[in-house]
């Protein structure tokens, strides 16, 4: 069973929840989160607990006296980071007493994170619509524009959240690559597989890095159909490059898995700054979005039993202005992620 915070959302933030030793060589529990955190900011820490606003189960105070051992976890707040705005707006594609549709854009991330805890789209519309038990169903990566489901309620949360957990959500998603070398419009493939494809691979998130693991001697845990749309030559800031438009249909929901799919297959989406290869940080460029949007989610409703779509409104920016011409030249194999398993699609439906 889920521990309830005591504290309510604060500026459409929750309350940080801390698990805590039940012995160690700290007196108290101050002393030990002072041990783990004081050095972002102590004083802060110290005017926390002085002022009670530090909280155990049931909302007891806990005071700067109160034993290690008291209590398993505490909750407090903790100070916002100095953020810049993201220049992008979150569009609401539906709303009811039980679920919201947004069309996130790119560059905002889905939940409060490190450096971004005011500009992430949860807690934006928790300010926005006075809904501070709003809980996003799914996540999107910040670089990743589209469609999002959020929960309105904690009473029927539990409905839609099965949908997930069963695969009944049919997704449906868009990129734009830069046209492999050797493309034969004739006989359009990737890695050497006739379009349209499944593709499976092994994908680990391992806590701490950025990029996901790949590993070829697992059974596969990651699968994608991928679709064509068109060929043509990109009108945005790649002008003049021939571009591969695909559509992509998840079957699983891991950690960068259309990303890393199409880098597998030669065909890595534009502007990814993490496959095929890691780019050097550097502040984002508007100019530049990562050309993957979350284009649509279609389900049966759990609560009305009827069957529901929501479809994001934006446009990839690099998508093809104009019909190229056969045999264009694009870039060259990706090497480092090979293709564990890619096999045509028997069927290639939602």
């Amino acid at each position: 069973m889920a521990l309830r915070s005591p504290l309510p959302v604060k500026n459409g933030v929750n309350a940080t929840r801390l698990h805590l030793p039940l012995e160690g060589p700290w007196p108290t529990i101050q002393d030990y989160v002072l041990s783990r955190f004081g050095h972002v900011d102590a004083a802060g820490l110290r005017r926390r607990f002085a002022s009670g606003e530090v909280r155990g189960i049931g909302g007891t105070v806990i005071e700067a006296a109160t034993a290690l051992g008291a209590h398993e976890f505490i909750w407090y707040y903790r100070d916002a980071p100095q953020e810049n705005p993201v220049p992008f707006h979150e569009h609401i594609l539906h709303l009811d007493a039980d679920l919201l549709a947004v069309d996130k854009p790119h560059f905002l991330p889905t939940t409060p994170g490190g450096r971004f805890v005011q500009q992430s789209a949860l807690v934006r519309l928790r300010n926005r619509l006075g809904l501070p038990h709003l809980t996003p169903m799914h996540r999107l990566d910040r670089a990743t524009a589209g469609v999002i489901l959020f929960s309105v309620r904690p009473e029927t949360r539990g409905d839609y959240q099965y949908l997930f957990e069963r695969r009944g959500i049919r997704k449906e998603y868009e990129a734009v690559s830069a046209l492999p070398t050797g493309w034969d419009p004739q006989r359009p493939a990737l890695a050497q597989t006739p379009l349209p494809l499944t593709y499976r691979n092994h994908i680990d998130k391992v806590k701490g890095t950025l990029r996901v693991v790949v590993s070829e001697d697992k059974d596969p845990n990651a699968e994608s159909i991928v679709e064509l749309i068109g060929t043509g030559i990109s009108a945005g800031t790649h002008a003049g490059l021939p571009v591969l438009h695909t559509r992509l249909r998840p079957r699983s929901g891991r950690t960068h898995q259309l990303r890393v799919h199409l880098a597998a297959l030669g065909a890595g989406i534009l502007n990814d700054a993490f496959y095929p290869d890691l780019w050097d940080e550097a502040p984002d460029d508007y100019a530049r979005p990562l050309q993957l949007l979350a284009r649509s989610i279609a389900f049966t409703d759990p609560l009305s039993g009827r069957e529901r779509s929501f479809r994001s409104v934006r446009r990839l920016s690099e998508l093809p202005a104009q019909p190229g011409p056969s045999g264009l030249p694009g870039l060259p194999g990706l090497p480092g992620l090979p293709a564990v398993s890619a096999v045509p699609a028997a069927v290639a439906t939602p």
